[in-house]
């Protein structure tokens, strides 16, 4: 089987507030109509769409027995490429050990994100979702085409052969081959029109805890990202950013930066001056030496107090309606006891450890690209559109990324952008590697915006919820992009309210109201999105009213979730496993929450002690409902690598503004989660047939609530805004 001589065809959309959004309308492009932000229910409660299955687009087999997986997507350490192949080589009977992948090529034809409509692109964590049914049916398919050639070469009846690791055989004749001596001719088969495929009694490599298909590479040094991708006579590119978002290049005198050896050109480009040299540290130190006046006076100049102070003042006016059941001002003016409270979301970076980068060369007629693509389609698009280029004249090399929890697959494009336009300023006379620096990413980059949420609620006198009002305000992600159609809709955008409007609590009387606050600061989507906030806010005034009733928090929750079996069964593991009931020691404190994000449901039981001012996080215990979980393995892994990066979330992350710069610049000062910081955590899988869900996002959420519950369970005090300040325990 071959995925060699695939034709390509000029796809899609978008990006880039509004030269993006103009453009790709303009070219009648933007064909995202099917595309679901984030998936939840509908990934999870289907089978899926099957989506084309030739293997011959998905499979290469070559004479000495290695398959190789076409993935159509993008491996950012969350183990979608082990998962891909796993559904493969299940259906494929294929031997595990001679099984690896390489990225498609761009074709949305047939590498489509069969959840996002006509469009290559990996996000909301639908990447297991999607391909559940269509990579099954490539390797059903694959094996089929591989016993008919068996069949025709051996002159018996296909029925009577049988397949295993990577062998066909026939027991009557004792014939043998592997996949490997019959690949050539089965690609010539024709493809089956439907098969069948195994049940969970069958599988062998499905829900088993096979190893990583890159976890040697990854620990030996040997895979390629693209800060590791160096072609003849490349030039090196770092931009000058200016230091308020909004400014812009009035002048700029490049004396100083020319004199630095190693430096061969400074230009300007829209977003700043870029600086050309034949090495990265050249060229930074070129930079440094640029003379820059900027126009800031169209930028954003206040600091973050004051952003605040202005969501608040936007608050008291009237919003865009979210959600609404019931009447809750009529349920909470009849209440016997009422809440209100306020929580504060500072901006986010995503800080990955491999720093944005990619290589193009720009050959007047046509450009190659080598990038940690998330969405390849918006890359190539993009580029085409500065470069002047039909999208398919666009060749994108997918390679591995480091990282991105958002951050290379987000609407602005502002890296890919950045490369093609000094490419062709250059005339394509070299290829470019433009680097983004992490001060470059953190003080300029595209954040988490900042939200404010406000809550009343109340509870009448049987400790029942009565009138919940939620307010939130904070920047719209998808608003003025390509994207708008699907995730702005009624003044609501979809990053802002996600995991508050929607829940699946039973809360008779909700109210939930979005305000779009206006900024030229760049936000895009975070690992879990608007979860990250709301599932916070939501779980919090959840363990607040449960108190404020007189009622055990979790008892409290599964009775709100009475008719959701699913939910509450993944709330009692997490309670069991955790020793919820269980005594603490004095000083200690055990708090809960639970989130359904991205079509899982995840529940968490943390365990803190608390010393004066001081906050140790000593376990949490995670349950977890994904559907059928593909590599347990790797399930576990991404619980346990969300709990890490969520980590320091609560306990210290955030980019702050004063008069509008950025006061953070790199991770001494935004600070990852430390190994030494790192509580024992467990993680319990519910055993199900059901369609995979989401698992690279969800386990994210439910840590900075269970954290903050817990340090009321031991301290009597409510932490509500994050991150926190442990100066109030002391």
């Amino acid at each position: 089987m071959s995925a060699t001589a695939i034709p390509k065809v000029p796809r899609i959309t978008p990006s880039r507030r509004d030269f993006l959004k103009s453009s790709a309308l303009a070219a009648g492009t933007f064909l995202l109509g099917a595309y679901i932000p984030f998936p939840d229910l509908a990934s999870a409660q289907a089978d899926g769409p099957a989506g084309p299955y030739d293997p011959n687009f998905f499979v290469k087999i070559s004479p000495d027995n290695l398959v190789t997986v076409i993935s159509k997507h993008f491996e950012m350490g969350q183990g979608v490429t082990t998962g891909l192949c796993t559904l493969v080589a299940e259906e494929l009977d294929a031997d595990w050990s001679k099984v690896g992948f390489e990225f498609a090529p761009v074709d949305a034809r047939y590498y489509n994100n069969l959840l996002f409509g006509p469009f290559m692109g990996t996000g909301g964590s639908s990447s297991m979702a999607e391909a559940w049914v269509q990579m099954r049916k490539v390797g059903a398919a694959a094996r089929l085409m591989l016993m008919s050639a068996a069949a025709a070469k051996w002159n018996v009846p296909a029925s009577e052969l049988e397949t295993k690791k990577s062998v066909v055989t026939h027991a009557k004749t004792n014939h043998r081959a592997t996949y490997g001596e019959l690949a050539a001719d089965a690609m010539h088969q024709p493809v089956p029109a439907d098969v069948t495929l195994k049940t969970a009694k069958g599988w062998e490599l499905i829900g088993a805890k096979i190893p990583r298909l890159d976890s040697v590479q990854k620990t030996t040094g040997s895979s390629i990202f693209a800060i590791d991708i160096r072609r003849p006579g490349m030039l090196t590119a770092v931009v000058k950013h200016p230091d308020v978002f909004g400014g812009k290049v009035v002048s700029f005198d490049a004396t100083e930066a020319k004199k630095v050896d190693g430096v061969v050109d400074v230009f300007q480009i829209p977003s700043g001056v870029a600086v050309l040299a034949k090495d990265t540290w050249s060229a930074i130190e070129g930079r440094a030496a640029l003379k820059v006046t900027w126009d800031t006076s169209k930028a954003e100049t206040r600091s973050t107090s004051d952003i605040f102070n202005a969501y608040r003042e936007q608050a008291k006016g009237q919003g865009f309606s979210a959600d609404e059941r019931g009447d809750a001002a009529q349920a909470l003016s009849r209440a016997a006891k009422t809440h209100e409270a306020e929580f504060t979301f500072p901006y986010l970076c995503h800080a990955p450890m491999e720093p944005l980068n990619c290589v193009m060369e720009f050959r007047g007629d046509s450009a190659e690209l080598w990038s940690g693509c998330q969405l390849q389609n918006l890359d190539q698009f993009v580029a085409s559109q500065v470069l002047g280029l039909k999208p398919d004249q666009v060749k994108i090399n997918t390679l591995l990324g480091g990282g991105s929890f958002g951050r290379r697959g987000n609407p602005l494009c502002d890296w890919v952008i950045e490369v093609s336009q000094i490419s062709k300023t250059i005339n394509g006379r070299a290829p470019v590697h433009l680097v983004w620096t992490r001060e470059d990413d953190i003080k300029g980059g595209a954040y988490r915006p900042m939200f404010l949420h406000q809550v009343k609620a109340g509870v009448d006198s049987n400790g029942q919820i009565s009138g919940w009002h939620h307010k939130i305000v904070g920047q719209p992600i998808f608003r003025g992009t390509a994207f708008e159609a699907m995730g702005f809709k009624n003044g609501v955008d979809s990053g802002t309210v996600e995991g508050t409007a929607g829940t699946p609590y039973a809360i008779p009387d909700f109210s939930v109201d979005a305000y779009n606050a206006d900024s030229v600061v760049p936000v895009t989507w975070f690992r879990s999105v608007g979860h990250t906030h709301n599932c916070h806010a939501m779980e919090t005034t959840m363990d607040e009213l449960a108190h404020l009733a007189g009622k055990d928090p979790v008892e409290f929750r599964l009775a709100l979730l009475a008719k959701q079996p699913r939910d509450s069964a993944v709330i009692r593991l997490a309670a069991e496993k955790g020793g919820w009931k269980q005594p603490v020691a004095k000083g200690h404190g055990r708090g809960f929450a639970y989130q359904f994000s991205f079509g899982t449901r995840v529940a968490m039981v943390t365990e803190v002690s608390v010393a004066r001012s001081k906050l140790k996080i000593e376990r949490i215990v995670a349950a977890v409902d994904c559907g059928t979980a593909i590599n347990p393995d790797v399930v576990t892994a991404q619980i346990q690598g969300a709990i890490g990066f969520a980590l320091c979330i609560p306990l210290r992350s955030q980019i702050t503004m004063k008069d509008g710069r950025v006061e953070q610049s790199n991770f001494d000062d935004y600070e990852p989660t430390r190994p030494r910081e790192m509580p024992k955590v467990e993680v319990h899988i519910v055993e199900s047939n059901e369609h995979p869900s989401g698992i690279g996002e969800p386990g994210v959420p439910p840590v900075a609530p269970s954290i903050g519950n817990a340090i009321f369970a031991a301290t009597g005090k409510r932490l509500r805004s994050l991150p926190f300040d442990l100066d109030q325990l002391g």
